[in-house]
């Protein structure tokens, strides 16, 4: 793997790259708008248009450009959510269209690379998790020059170390967690914090250490119920006679599935999920006798200013997409290893999602202290 070459350099030559498009795909995150204020910047001060797109893939097919300059982003860093939209529905190769009154699903794929080349776009910035970086892929291979930015508030993605918003989305549980600790220790119940993690439990496991959780359940360790009821007995044995459980959204018991509250046609995943925490808690007050409350933060994770960490790893990741396109690297989605920023295959980064594995130091320093995991 390579270096981003060019990260902190001073005299990068244009080259021919004359026009860069910018797009932000699937769930909104903080530190979207810090990521294309830096890009935007990088590429203003090297004489470099800009060109937004809005609402994702939507906009590339419909062709619903804005031209951002440097006013544009002005004041945006602190701001969360996208000034450019998202979406996480509208896929170009398989693309809702209304044909005759007809919803049909088309590829229109080769009309967002003949808008491109008509709107003399030389390279594309795609900011996006697995879903979004996996249509910029399909895009790279029909000869479109494509640089990646990896965004989930889920840390789930290959190649890199850190995805930025996980941080901020970690720091809003764990602030939850402070304040659910008063109540839990005031009224001597079991309080329930369900997060967001579908398939991989990295908000729940970094949030419960952060809040000093009593169980936390992820995706990747199914639990037994009778070891949290166990744990949350043992806890009053020992006269502390309130529990804090964390449970990622996509925790199951073992042997069992996860809880699905609907299904949602259109979107790159169609299975909502929600209602783990309800469930647990049901369960709970029978075999524990504990009065047990629910808390689902939910898009309060999406939503807000990124905090400082996330706004460096933004501007970072903003500043080397933008080299790597006068590089013409393309192909790449920019990457976190260590401390510094690479340059990775996209490929290596999407279809197979980075899950909490058995030996992560952090889910070891859990099991250490006591903290019940479930199994």
């Amino acid at each position: 793997m390579e270096e981003a070459r060019g990260e902190g350099q001073e005299n990068i030559k244009n080259g021919t790259i004359k026009k860069l498009a910018i797009l932000t795909g699937g769930g909104d995150c903080p530190g979207l708008n810090a990521v294309i204020r830096a890009a935007v910047k990088t590429a203003c001060y090297r004489g470099i248009e800009v060109i937004g797109i809005q609402d994702g893939f939507r906009g590339a097919v419909e062709g619903d450009f804005r031209t951002l300059g440097l006013k544009d982003v002005s004041g945006i860093l602190p701001r969360g959510g996208t000034i450019l939209g998202t979406t996480n529905r509208d896929n170009p190769f398989a693309y809702p269209t209304l044909v005759e009154g007809t919803l049909q699903i088309q590829d229109r794929s080769e009309e967002v690379l003949g808008r491109f080349k008509a709107e003399g776009i030389d390279a594309l910035i795609a900011i996006g998790g697995d879903g979004s970086l996996s249509i910029a892929l399909e895009f790279a291979k029909k000869g479109l020059n494509v640089v990646g930015v990896p965004k989930t508030i889920d840390n789930d993605l290959m190649a890199t170390d850190l995805t930025f918003g996980f941080q901020t989305a970690v720091a809003t549980a764990q602030d939850a967690l402070d304040r659910l600790h008063t109540t839990a220790e005031s009224h001597h119940r079991i309080m329930i914090l369900e997060v967001m993690g579908r398939y991989a439990g990295w908000i729940a496991l970094y949030a419960g250490v952060a809040g000093g959780a009593d169980v936390i359940l992820i995706p990747e360790v199914p639990y037994q119920l009778e070891s949290i009821a166990k744990a949350v007995k043992r806890r009053a044995d020992q006269g502390k006679h309130f529990s804090i459980i964390v449970v990622a959204e996509g925790a199951k018991p073992f042997g069992g599935e996860m809880v699905v509250e609907r299904t949602m046609q259109g979107r790159t995943d169609p299975i909502k999920l929600g209602g783990i925490g309800a469930k647990l808690a049901a369960e709970l007050e029978v075999l524990t006798a504990m009065e047990t409350r629910v808390t689902v933060l939910g898009h309060l994770q999406r939503g807000g200013s990124p905090i400082a960490v996330d706004r460096v790893l933004s501007t970072r990741y903003g500043v080397a997409a933008v080299e790597a396109a006068l590089d013409k690297d393309y192909g790449m989605m920019v990457a976190l290893q260590g401390q510094v920023i690479v340059r990775v295959p996209i490929e290596e980064a999407v279809h197979q999602l980075k899950k909490v594995v058995t030996d992560d130091p952090v889910l070891l320093a859990a099991r250490s202290m006591g903290i019940e995991l479930g199994d």
